[in-house]
């Protein structure tokens, strides 16, 4: 399994068991982060790059996958994904640099999957 498999399927499964408890407050949380990502007044392309500056400067290394995953799917293409990791290097500063190892091979694996893209 690749680390876009591996990295979805764990997602999947244990947001299905997350919300299988049926509490409120979770699934309202749940909702409203969905909801914050849809086309807006902001395209959904650029919600998931502010997404994933933010990510990188907050160290999360499972939203920096979630939007590398989602930025891909809405066509962010190799130079605007690294404008954004210039951007969350500004912001966030040298202990962003772990974070940017990993999402570069994150990002160079989405690659991979669809040679095509942008």
């Amino acid at each position: 399994m690749n680390l876009i498999e591996e990295f979805n399927d764990y997602r999947s499964k244990m947001n299905e068991r997350i919300l299988a408890e049926d509490n409120k407050v979770i699934k309202r949380f749940f909702n409203l982060d969905t909801n914050t990502y849809a086309e807006g007044e902001l395209n959904v392309k650029s919600k998931e790059m502010i997404g994933l500056a933010c990510s990188m400067v907050l160290r999360c290394d499972d939203c920096i996958k979630y939007h590398l995953g989602k930025s891909f799917e809405a066509g962010v293409g190799r130079k605007e994904v690294f404008e954004v990791f210039s951007i969350a290097m500004v912001i966030g500063g040298s202990i962003v640099i772990p974070h940017l190892r990993r999402a570069v091979e994150y990002w160079e694996e989405l690659e991979k999957q669809a040679p095509a893209h942008v």
